[in-house]
Parts: C-alpha cells; sequence; structure tokens
C-alpha cells in the first residue's frame, strides 16, 4: 500500500538527484587548498548504524491552516535520515564513514544509495530488502517562522539483527575508530555496541528522544549528544544542568554529553578523571550562569567558554568531576537562514570529525556549531553541508 502511493515519485527522485549530483556545490566561495589545512586525522573510518530516507521538502511562505490550500516556493528531494545526513556530514569533512541500515530494492532505495556513494559513505554493509518501501519523510518549511515540520514514514520490513552476519559484523567494524548510533534499529545497534566495546571502540549516541532500546545503548556510550528535551526527560532531574550531571552519574562510561540548544549554541559536561577530594565544590547551576555572563555578545561567529575541572554539584543529584563548558552559535543573518533541517545531525556529523582528529572542547564545540550553520543556509539537510575546504571553516580547523 505505501510503495503504491510513492508510484507518481520515482522520475521526480532520479531527475532532481541527477541535477543534485552534477550541480556544482551550493558553497561558490573559494575553495580552501588542500595544503593549507592541517592534515586529515590518521585514522578515518568511522561506522554508524541508524537510520536513511528520502526528503520532500517543499518551502511554503507560512504554515497552511487546517483545510487551506497553498503553494510551495521551492521544492527539493534528497536524502535524509539522521544517520544518512550525519554520516555524509563526516564524508565530506574527508573522514571514510560506513553505515548499517536498510532499505527496500525500490526506486527511492537506490537513489538513498546512489546519493550516499556518490558523497564517499560506503553503503556495502546496507540490508536491502526485495519487497517493502523504503523511509521516506514530507517536509514543510515556514519561510516565516523558519521552522520545519517532518512527517515519516518507516521502512518496511524492519531490519532485524539476523540479517547482519557476524562476518559482515566484523567487517564493518575493522579499522573503525569511532562508532555512531543515531538510537533507531536498536537490537541491531546494541550487537553491533557489544562488539565494538569488546573491541574498545569509543561510541557516540545521539539522544534526541526517548526510544526502546536507548538506554541499554547508552550504557555503552562513550559519548553522547543530546536534544533540548532529553537530558531532563530521561533523568527526570529538575533543571537542564542537574540533568547533565545526573546523566554522568548514572552512566559511568560517558567522557561527556553535549545538549544542544538551536540558536542558544549547546552545553557540555564533561568528566574529569583527574579531579582530587580537596577540590573546591561548586553548584552546577551557579557555575553555568557564570560563564553565559562570559559571553561575548557582540561576536558573530562560534565561541566557547569553559570553566576549571572541579567538583561539580546539584542539590539532591550528587557531585561529578569536570568542567563545564558553552558554546555559541553562529548569529546567521535573517536573509542567509533558509532552513534548518537536519542542523543536528550536521552538529553531530562535525563532532565524530572532531573526536577523531583530537580537537580539544574549546575549539571542537565552535566547529560543530559552525558546520551546523554552514548547512542551514540551503534547503534540505544536506544541500548546504560544507567540504572540508569551505573557506568558512578556516579559522576553525
Amino acid at each position: 500500500m505505501v510503495s503504491s502511493l510513492l508510484s507518481p515519485f520515482p522520475n521526480v527522485i532520479s531527475q532532481l538527484n541527477l541535477v543534485s549530483r552534477s550541480s556544482p556545490p551550493f558553497f561558490t566561495r573559494a575553495q580552501m587548498s588542500s595544503e593549507s589545512l592541517p592534515p586529515l586525522p590518521e585514522h578515518r573510518i568511522v561506522l554508524g548504524c541508524g537510520s536513511v530516507g528520502v526528503d520532500f521538502l517543499a518551502s511554503v511562505a507560512s504554515y497552511p491552516k487546517p483545510d487551506d490550500k497553498i503553494r510551495s516556493t521551492s521544492l527539493k528531494v534528497q536524502g535524509g535520515g539522521n544517520a544518512g545526513n550525519a554520516l555524509t556530514c563526516v564524508a565530506r569533512l574527508g573522514l571514510n564513514p560506513r553505515l548499517i541500515s536498510k532499505v527496500a530494492n525500490d526506486a527511492q532505495g537506490k537513489s538513498i544509495l546512489e546519493e550516499l556513494e556518490s558523497d564517499g559513505v560506503d553503503t556495502s554493509f546496507f540490508i536491502v530488502s526485495e519487497e517493502g518501501n523504503s523511509p521516506f519523510t514530507y517536509i514543510i518549511v515556514d519561510n516565516e517562522t523558519k521552522t520545519r515540520t517532518c512527517i515519516h514514514t518507516p521502512g518496511y520490513p524492519p531490519l532485524i539483527p539476523d540479517e547482519l552476519s557476524q562476518s559482515q559484523l566484523l567487517s564493518a567494524l575493522d579499522g573503525a575508530n569511532m562508532v555512531y548510533f543515531d538510537g533507531r534499529l536498536y537490537e541491531t545497534a546494541l550487537i553491533i555496541a557489544k562488539e565494538a566495546a569488546c573491541k574498545n571502540i569509543p561510541i557516540l549516541v545521539d539522544a534526541e528522544r526517548e526510544r526502546e532500546g536507548l538506554d541499554d545503548l547508552l550504557n555503552f556510550a562513550s559519548y553522547a549528544i543530546c536534544s533540548a528535551r532529553f537530558p531532563q526527560a530521561w533523568t527526570k532531574a529538575p533543571s537542564l544542568p542537574s540533568a547533565l550531571l545526573s546523566m554522568l552519574l548514572r552512566l559511568p562510561n560517558l567522557k561527556f554529553v553535549i545538549v544542544t540548544l538551536g540558536e542558544d549554541g549547546c552545553i557540555m559536561l564533561e568528566r574529569s578523571v583527574n579531579g582530587g577530594s580537596d577540590a573546591e565544590e561548586i553548584d552546577i547551576h551557579g557555575l553555568l550562569e557564570s560563564l553565559k555572563q562570559r559571553k561575548d555578545e557582540s561576536k558573530t561567529i562560534p565561541t566557547s567558554i569553559s570553566s576549571v575541572v572541579t567538583k561539580l554539584s546539584a542539590n539532591g543529584i550528587g557531585t561529578v568531576f569536570g568542567r563545564l563548558l558553552i558554546g555559541t552559535a553562529e548569529k546567521i543573518p535573517p536573509s542567509e537562514l533558509v532552513d534548518t533541517t537536519g542542523a543536528g545531525d550536521a552538529f553531530i556529523g562535525a563532532i565524530v570529525y572532531a573526536l577523531c582528529a583530537g580537537m580539544p572542547p574549546e575549539k571542537m564545540l565552535p566547529f560543530a556549531a559552525q558546520v551546523a550553520a554552514s548547512g542551514c543556509r540551503a534547503l534540505g539537510a544536506r544541500t548546504g553541508l560544507p567540504q572540508r575546504t569551505d573557506p568558512r571553516l578556516t579559522t576553525f580547523l
């Protein structure tokens, strides 16, 4: 039934994707010479597991009222899905990503694979079903409020763990410097996470919302990146700072947790293994407020502000040795802000790159914010994703 509803779209997908692949990149500014950049990380293989799909994006002057009939101001059809977007970002920044996911052998599935491969994402570990439908999402981009609304249809049949053989799993993990999960396909993701943990491969988890199996996946996480609402929803803590502290207490393997806050930037809580028992205890709420007061509101480019390593506490939660950082977002001129679809995926992709490159958090947060902001200057999650040679990234690399 679902696949029959899509019958008008295969030609549209193939034509628009052909245009997308053959057209020059969105950024027409002069690209930096690769010789002027720092060398790529020595270990560049990243394995991801999660969602992919096709996005049908329609821009409208303003979001329609019930029973309205309106016209779109622009249309784009391109690949989507959290994992697909994040690893496309990783590939454009110069790493070698592999992706485990599932599509159907339909026009949409073929388009998904072709687009990922054209960006340098290894799709050889995909499961392709001869029946069913590939995932797709309708996205309405409101030009008036600069927001987007997503209506998702999952792929069918879903990925089951038995479809990924042990030999495929070991091959996918071979040489991997990091494993990334977007929280979907949790049964397969857990099997991958267990094997990665046995091999001491760091794991990054995107905690966008509470999902089945996410608790188990977070227990393996070395790093977690959360949406604004997730920390409090998951920990039931009374405030965002106390929720971040609670996450580090509940997840002993976690080295840091980042919560993304859109135009308000991000907050990062990093665990320290060098804290002493005589360190001064500081309330995390007061520390966060003091860091916010140090922000330079005149700066338009992303920056970061860090506390010193200390004993951080929250009443009724506990204490953690570590430091708190805030990262600011780029102040994008309204005339340049087009679409925030996939901004969080771009941020995550940039964090993956930064970790592989050994960037310190003070450099990592502004870099990731700049990559995410670049993606917001074009329609769709991938159109504006920058190449590593993009001049906007010069000062951050």
